[in-house]
Formats: C-alpha cells, structure tokens, sequence
C-alpha cells in the first residue's frame, strides 16, 4: 500500500481510497479485521494519528465498522465479494485502459492525431492568439464581475442569453453584414461547432440529402453524417460552388440543406460570385432547401470590402446564417451566434438547453460592452493591417522558396492560401518530412485524389520571421520527399 507523500490528496485520504479499492476488488472480504492502528502506522511509516483519519474516514463511508477494544472490520453486509475471482494487483493503483461493456464509437468523427512535441506547427488557418485584446477584455471581465447587479447570472437561469449582448450583436451585425435581424433571431452558442451541431440535430433526419462543396470542410461533413445523412458533392471553382450542379442535384434528389462558406470556401479560400449568391437563393425557394451559410473568416479582408452574406438578402426565410468572434478575438474565446427566423430560434434553443443550459452570460456581456464601446471594431482594423503585411510576406516567401512546383492565387481575404501542387508529389510523405525537420504539417491540410494534389496552408498565426522559417522547413521537407531541388 504505497504512500505517495508529493501528492495533493492527503496521506489519510490515500490510505483509505487504497484499503477501498482491496474491498471492491475481493482483497479484503466481508467480515475480515484490518491490522490495528498501531501496526498498520509502523507498516506503512506514517503518523498513528494518520491512520485513525483513515479508518474514520472509512468509518463514515461505510466501508468497516470499528468495535471497541475489539478492532476493525470490513462489513458482512461486503461479505459477498469473497470466492469471486480476484483482479490483478495491479489494478489497485491504475484505471481500467478499456471499458468491459460495448458501445457504439463511430470513425466518422476520427480526425488525425497532431504530432506532439514538435516547435511549429501549420494550421488551416487559425489567427494569432498573441494578438488578442487581452488587457480590454480583463478590465471588461474585471468590471463585469464586480457589478452586483451580474451576480444573478452566476446562479441557474432559464433566460435564453443576455439580451444586452444580443441587442448589441444585431446591430453589430446589422452594419457589417447588411442583416435586418432582431435580438430574438440570434442563438448565442460555444462557437461555431455548436451552432453547427445545432442546426444539424434540429433540422437534419437521417438519410437526407445535404450538398457540400468539393473539395469541403471536412469538420462539417463529419457534423452531417453523424446526423445521418447522406453527402453529395457539388465542385468548387474560382467563383465558388457550382450553381448549375446545384440545380441538377435538385431536378434528380430531393435535397433539404446545402451547406456553404461563401465569403472564403473552405479550404480553396475561393469567394461565391454575386450573380452565383442570387442564383442560390432562387433556387432554394424553387426547391425548398435550405441554406446554411457559414461565415467563416467575413471580418478578414484586405483588398475591397466584403461581399455581403446571402442572409442579408434572403426574404423567404431559408437562410441560417453561422458565424462566431473566435477569429476576432481568439480561437480559445468560445462565442458563436446562428441566425434565423424566429421560429426556429425557438426550436434550437429547447436542443441548445440540454446540452447547454446557461451559457456563459459574464462572457456575454463582456463582448455586448466591446461591441458597445467599439473595441471590437479598433482591434479589427488594427489586426487588418498585420494580417495583410504577414498575407503578402508569406505569399512572397512561398513564391521564392517553391518556385514553380507550386501555384497558388493570393487570397483576397482570410488567413490561409490554398497551394495546388505537382501531381507527382506524396502530400503524405512531406507531412512525415516535415515532422523530421520540427514542424507539424496535419494530415487534414492535405487534399490528394486521382485530380488533385493540394495543401491549405494558414499565415495568420505566423509573425514574417516565424513563416520564412517554417517554409523553408517545407521546402526542405517537400525536397526529401521528392528527391529533388525546388527552384
């Protein structure tokens, strides 16, 4: 019976966790006496006082019952673990690796598994957390706390959200996106993810027919087949998702949902043309399917400004629109929003109460108040112009380092360039090259089929100087893979 003296649990309390274990593992049956407190203290070379804790401890628990002037004893009522088959000493201080029951694990949702250890890593784009506003939001953070009037939101609530932060969202929202909502058309979620699963579980059955993009987001499609429904891919081009294979998909299938990423396709980064967005939205009053519209990446753009969202003019009522303030401020700073009718509003949030009951209303507030005071707008403009100077340095350093073995476009907006490269080249092998080289290039970056070979390589989280390091890594890894120098 070990005693692990470093531990934070108390020397009393693991005496007594360990003598439980030995019960419920037929070490110790029912009725058998524990060695008195002096020879269990001389045992174990602990304080005599230690061991009194301890049997008190289990004493109260109900696990022995001490008589005095007699010792202690493990209940007879625990008698009925003894003559079972005893487990392996070992269990007693490790917990089971597996489960001794089946259930239902589903490989859809396997993603890759990062590479531990190594200094850099590639992403598809993720933003610079070193960037966050982080001094603004602990003073917003620090004042919202000690506001007695907010201590009611640290206790349960049935209230769907702050209607603060929801009054400020939708006229944030109002003027950035072009949108006409209300504060009752916003679902305040834990980031995108959320609203996603949301809007999967509420509006998808199993065996309907979603349409994606080709090549997609591979996050969403696993959200979609979880659900049970049935993908079919539609290609996306330099103007976005084809329209005209939308509609042959709609004349042959009936189709409930087209999921999009109109402003910046994920991973292609292509941006839905305007006479493709009105071409959608008559198609899917003409169809019935709805529309989900991610926004993903809408507050980064560096040569115009923003093509509005399809929800902006959607009049009919099948748009959902999804977006979240993790790349404005934070990947870690868990705020999404889903925009929709009222009604299904409504619907969403009885789904969202199970699985989320009372959010997270200090954090809430904390954002209605930089949205309110404009910091939200002051970081935006400020990370506008360091996220175009490290867009046009990594452009420029991926054109010098890779020459003409890999061709890309600029992106005009967003924080990742999608890389189409050689048909002879293994994406596979040079992600494992890269690894020997220190930088951590994921599996789920890689696009390679029989007609395309493809990266989604992400900048933003990457100063001038990180980024020339880190490409030439990739030329260097790209290099041992192949075989051969790129010019």
């Amino acid at each position: 019976m070990p005693v692990d003296r470093q531990s934070t649990t108390a020397v009393y309390l693991q005496i007594a966790h360990q003598v439980i274990n030995a019960i419920q593992r037929g070490f110790l049956s029912g009725g058998q006496q524990l060695p008195g407190t002096r020879a269990m203290s001389l045992l174990l070379q602990v304080h005599r006082k230690t061991v009194v804790a301890a049997y008190e401890e289990l004493d109260a628990q109900g696990w022995i019952t001490s008589l005095p002037n007699k010792g202690s004893f493990v209940k007879p009522a625990l008698r009925k673990t003894a003559g079972k088959k005893k487990l392996d000493v070992l269990g007693l201080t490790g917990y089971p690796a597996k489960t001794g029951f089946p259930f239902r694990n589903s490989n859809i949702l396997d993603v890759p598994d990062e590479t531990p250890g190594l200094p850099l890593m590639l992403t598809d784009g993720q933003p610079d957390y070193r960037l966050s506003p982080t001094d603004q939001l602990a003073r917003y953070y620090t004042a919202a706390l000690r506001r007695k009037v907010n201590r009611k939101h640290l206790g349960y609530s049935t209230a769907p959200g702050d209607s603060f932060f929801k009054r400020q969202l939708s006229n944030f929202l109002n003027s950035t996106r072009g949108l006409h909502i209300a504060p009752q058309n916003i679902l305040v979620t834990r980031g995108m993810e959320m609203g996603m699963y949301l809007a999967a579980r509420t509006l998808i059955d199993a065996g309907d027919i979603i349409l994606v993009g080709s090549p997609g987001y591979y996050a969403a499609n696993m959200t979609f087949q979880q659900s049970g429904a049935q993908l079919k891919t539609v290609l996306v081009d330099e103007e976005g998702i084809d329209v005209e294979a939308v509609e042959r998909v709609c004349k042959k299938h009936r189709v409930r949902l087209l999921y999009i990423t109109p402003h910046h396709h994920y991973p292609t980064t292509a941006t839905l043309s305007a006479q493709r967005r009105i071409a959608l939205l008559k198609l899917s009053v003409a169809y019935g399917f709805i529309i989900l519209e991610d926004d993903y990446e809408y507050d980064f753009h560096y040569q115009s400004s923003p093509i509005l969202p399809l929800a902006s003019a959607d009049t009919d009522g099948m748009v959902v629109y999804l977006g979240s303030f993790g790349k404005t401020l934070a990947p870690g700073f868990r705020a999404g929003f889903l925009i929709a009718p009222d009604n299904l509003i409504a619907a969403m949030q009885k789904v969202q109460a199970i699985i989320d009951r009372q959010g997270d209303t200090i954090m809430e507030q904390v954002l209605g108040e930089l949205i309110a005071e404009g910091e939200i707008h002051r970081h935006l403009k400020k990370v506008q112009k360091i996220y175009y100077e490290r867009r046009n340095h990594f452009c420029e350093t991926l054109a010098m380092q890779l020459g003409n073995s890999v061709s890309f476009s600029i992106p005009p907006g967003g924080l990742a360039v999608w890389t189409k490269w050689e048909q002879g080249q293994n994406l596979l092998r040079i992600s494992k090259a890269c690894a020997t080289q220190g930088l951590q290039l994921p599996q789920f970056l890689l696009y390679q089929t029989r007609e395309l070979s493809a990266m989604r390589l992400g900048f933003g989280n990457f100063t001038p100087a990180e980024a020339t390091i880190v490409l030439d890594m990739l030329k260097q890894a790209a290099a041992q893979a192949s075989g051969y120098r790129f010019e």
